[in-house]
Parts: structure tokens; sequence; C-alpha cells
């Protein structure tokens, strides 16, 4: 019996296995991982839960009621503008994609011309926020001042406008080309990965460049021409800014805008919480409907075999490809940049081109005479820094809680952090107004409110990105610095977060540039002293202060142009491109 029990501890039997003391299981690193599991539970459950409770909840008595309900669907212009929304989104979708699917192929899978170009100019339209976009085209295409009218009018003599912004189609148009660079980004990642051998095929039998791309080319990136449209669906609905421009005065009433008057004095959250549940229900059965269409059909789009990836050759339709690729730009950057740079050295925006008309007054007010503008340029980059440094590194912790397991049940935690992405971004403000901005604890106003709404906003954005990153690397590395007496928080600070530095760093400039631009979920949220560029900049649009406005939008997109740049030498102009 002796030799038995001795061979039992020599080989770690079941009977030699020490017992281990419930304060022994509490190393410090668990500790670390317990605490950040917990904070993503408060940063997501708890507004969420608020977010129901309060839209069953009484505000007189503080029982249950469904009186938000009748409220918030109970008047026929509260349906209409959801109907609208869902009408609005869906027109969106087809305009970015008409956009985004040609400029995409052009640019990954033909000899188009100029290709460098297109994409640089592409990328363009993910550094200017919608609303500064938005105001661009209000300063071109307004039904009496703006420019282009304004050159229509000289040239025929007629007082009669070309366009008018301020129309169903003016806001579709303004929409989708501020949204279509995320289905530019995603389905050109689908593209590259394409082997040529289905479209060699299809060429021996017979068919063009053309016919090729729209029966072979074009159906293996069925998912993420699906997932980028839901994606820019979601987005659409629930942003703030181009609505806020243009709906209101071409009378087309949506969501959001509804939402802002329940707002408004009287304050009525509950029925502001009871009227953004439908948002929530969408994006889900939208998910679910995503999943059957492409459960229900293989995509193999990619092989083992590594094939060869080769140039399409359109002939002379390849000017015509780059042509209307050079018009996309144009609408989507070039043309609202270029106005808002102009009025932002005019005296008067509606004075046209002269010398006598350019001044730098516009700037030395933005940057030296008002103080709301200059802090909230230092508030909008310091939220869009914090919100991004603390979304990657909970991001990174959550992502290396659920690939290596450390609690049960790590799978939820994942879920958890994806969650955000089906939420709406002014649903989650008013999540967070009903949990935070009350009493007792009363954040409203404050930076941190901003900054915890901003993190949990972009935490998908920063979970992709660690998780993938995570995931490549092989644990025997990390048991390599353990076997050496290395703790686990050891071995994430000197082997995972070092192997990990690019993708992360590019995480963080993908989370730091829409933080700092956002509207949506600060425009319920910040305070007199805690205003952002974002905001300040609708203000100035509503007292008409158009070349103040435009000099103040100008220093955002420098600043943020700027960091695009220095992350782009860093990282490579393909680092928001996330393959995994």
């Amino acid at each position: 019996m002796s030799t038995t029990t001795s061979t039992n501890v020599a080989y770690g039997g079941a009977a030699a296995r020490p017992r281990v003391g419930l304060l022994n299981r509490f190393q410090p690193s668990s500790l670390v991982f317990i605490g950040m599991s917990l904070v993503l539970v408060v940063l997501i459950v708890a507004p969420l839960t608020a977010l129901i409770v309060k839209s069953f909840t009484d505000p007189a008595t503080g029982g249950f009621t469904v009186a938000n309900y009748i409220d918030a669907y109970g008047k026929a212009r509260h349906v209409q503008a959801l109907v609208n929304t869902l009408y609005m989104g869906v027109a969106v979708v087809a305009l970015s994609l008409a956009f985004a699917l040609p400029l995409a192929w052009g640019c990954s899978r033909t000899d188009m011309p100029f290709k460098s170009f297109i994409r640089a100019g592409v990328f363009g339209a993910f550094i200017i926020p919608p609303y500064l976009g938005g105001i661009g085209w209000i300063l071109l295409a307004g039904p009496n001042s703006g420019w282009l009218n304004r050159a229509w009018q000289g040239l025929t003599g007629s007082e009669a406008s070309i366009v008018n912004i301020f129309s169903f189609e003016g806001l579709v148009l303004v929409m989708a080309i501020n949204l279509y660079f995320t289905m530019f980004v995603l389905i050109s990642a689908a593209f590259e990965m394409l082997n040529s051998e289905l479209e060699d095929a299809a060429n021996i039998l017979g068919a063009g460049p053309i016919k090729t791309a729209w029966k072979v080319t074009f159906p293996l990136v069925l998912p993420s021409i699906l997932g980028s449209a839901l994606l820019t669906f979601l987005v659409c609905i629930a942003l703030y800014g181009v609505p806020a421009l243009i709906s209101i005065p071409a009378r087309f009433p949506v969501v959001v805008i509804q939402l802002s008057e329940f707002f408004s004095y009287p304050l009525r959250i509950e029925t502001a919480a009871a009227y953004s549940i439908p948002l929530l229900l969408i994006t889900a059965v939208l998910l679910l409907l995503q999943r059957l269409i492409l459960s229900r059909k293989g995509y193999t789009a990619v092989t083992g075999k590594g094939g060869e990836r080769r140039m399409v050759r359109l002939g002379p339709w390849r000017w015509v490809l780059f042509g209307y690729s050079a018009f996309v730009v144009a609408l989507s950057v070039a043309m609202p940049a270029l106005v808002l740079f102009m009025a932002a050295f005019s005296s008067s925006w509606v004075g046209g081109l002269s010398l006598s008309n350019l001044t730098l007054q516009n700037f030395n007010y933005v940057l030296f005479e008002h103080a709301t503008s200059q802090q909230a340029i230092v508030t909008s980059l310091g939220l869009g820094a914090v919100a991004a440094t603390f979304a990657v590194l909970l991001a990174l912790s959550i992502s290396y809680i659920v690939q290596r397991k450390l609690v049960p049940m790590p799978g939820v935690l994942g879920y958890l952090c994806m969650a955000p992405f089906v939420i709406p971004g002014i649903v989650l403000a008013i999540a967070f107004y009903s949990v935070y901005a009350l009493p007792p604890v009363a954040l409203y106003g404050t930076y941190t409110i901003l900054a915890l709404a901003f993190v949990t906003r972009f935490l998908p954005i920063a979970y992709t990105t660690g998780s993938a990153g995570v995931r490549a690397i092989h644990p025997e590395m990390e048991e390599a610095v353990r076997i050496l007496g290395g703790g686990r928080l050891y071995a994430i600070r000197k082997v995972v977060a070092p192997l990990l530095k690019r993708p992360l760093a590019a995480g963080w400039l993908l989370i730091f540039v829409p933080a700092a631009q956002e509207l949506s979920t600060a425009v319920f949220l910040v305070g007199p002293k805690t205003r952002v560029v974002s905001v300040v900049l609708l203000d100035m649009t509503e007292e008409g202060e158009m070349e103040k406005l435009a000099a103040l939008g100008s220093v955002l997109l420098v600043i943020i142009t700027i960091m695009v740049l220095l992350g782009i030498r860093l990282l490579g102009r393909d680092f928001m491109v996330r393959r995994s």
C-alpha cells in the first residue's frame, strides 16, 4: 500500500493533490481579472437594465406602468417618426452600397488607375464627422444661399434653385456620403482575400469583366456586403447630427429628433426610454435575420491553396470606373471640405471669393476669444484619448480572460463586450442618463459620465482588435515565463502586451477619431462646463454663426488629420483592415 501511495504522489494522482486555501486562490492577477469583469458588467448591464426599468416606471409614483409606451407611441407623429427612420435607413444603405461597392471592387480587384488617390480620398470620409459634412452641404446646397445654387443663378440669370439639401433626398445623400466608408473598408477586405480561380473559369467560359464581377465576384463577398449593410443601417438610424441639421427644416421627423424633444423641458426620461426600446428590438431582429440568411448558404471564398489574386483588366472601362470613384470622393470629401475651409477664411460665407472677404478673425475668435470653443477642443481631444485608452485596456483584459478561460462562462464576457455594437448611440446615452445622471449617483454634466459612455460606445472596436491579437499568441509563450518564476500579470506585461503593440495602437486610433467627434451619445450627457466640439458646432448652427463654425470645424479636422497621418506613418495605410 505504501508503494501505491508514493506512486500516486509522484505522478500527481488525485490522492496527492494538496489542499489550497480559499485565500490562496485569489492571486493578484485573479483579483484584476475579477475587477475587470465587474467593470464590464457595470458599464453594460446596469445601463440597459435601468433603461428597461425606466420604460415601465411611473414618474409620479415610481410604480409599474405601461403608460410610458402609450405616451411614446400613442400619437401618430411619434409612430410616423419611427416609420420615417426605417425608410431613411433603407434608402441610405442602398445609396451607400452604390457608392462603396464599385469603389471597393475598383481599388481591390481591378487595374483602375490612381487607386492610391481614391483610397486616400475615401479615407477622408472617416476623418470628416457626419455633422461637419452636413454643414458643408448646407453651405453648398442651401435652397437660397448655397454656393451651387448661387452659381447656377449667376450662370442662368434665374432665381430658381437647382438643388435643395433640405429635403428627404438631401438627407439621404448627406447620410450616405458620410457612412459609405465602413462599407468600403469591410468589402475591400473581403475582395482582397479572394483568389482568382472562379473568375478565371468565368472568363474562359466567355464572361467579360463586368459580368464576371456581377455573377461571380460580388456573390462571393455577400457576407461582407450584408454585414456592412447591417452596420450602416444601425449607425444611420441612430445618427443625430445630420438629421438635426437637415430633417427638421425638411419636415421629415425621425426617431432621434423625437427623442431630443423628450429631453426638452419638461424632461420625460421614462417616455424617452420607452420610445427607444423598439430600436433595440429592431437591431436584434436584423442580427437574427442576417444569421439566418448566411446560415442557409455556404460562402467559401478563400481556400487553403492560397490561390493567385490577379487584377481584373477593364480596358477602357477602367477610366469610367475611376471617373465614378472620383465623383464619389468629390461628393463626400472634396466639396464639403473645400467649402468649409473657404467659409472659415471668409468674413461672410455668402460674400463669395474675393480678397476683401478674406479674414483670419474667425480662427482668432475660436482659438483665443471664445472660451467655450477653446474648452470644447480640449475636452473633445481629452475624452477621445481617455475613452480610447480605457477601452483598449479593458478590452485587452477581457480578451485575455475569454481566450484563456480564466473565469467560469468566459463567453458571456465576450458577448457583453460586443453588446454595445447593437445599441444605438442615442439609446446608450438615454440608458446612461437613467442610471448615472440622476441621484444618488448624480453624474450628469460631468466628464465621468461622458468618459464612461464613450468607453462603452466604442468597446466593441477595441474588443475585436484585442481578441484577434490574443488568439494569435500561443499560450506556451506565457507558460515559459511562468515556469521561470514570473506571474501571469508579469507574462502579460512582458510577452502579451509587446506582441500586441501594433494592433492595440491601431485599435486606439480607431476609437480616438470617432470618440473625439462623437455627438449622438454626447448631446444628451454634456453639461454647461463639459461641452464638446460637436455640441458647440450645433449651437453655432442654431445661432447662424457659419463662419466661426467652419473655423472651429476646420481646427478639429486638422488635428484629427494629423493624428491619422501619424497612425498611417507608424502602422501603415491598411491599419483599419483587421483580418483575423
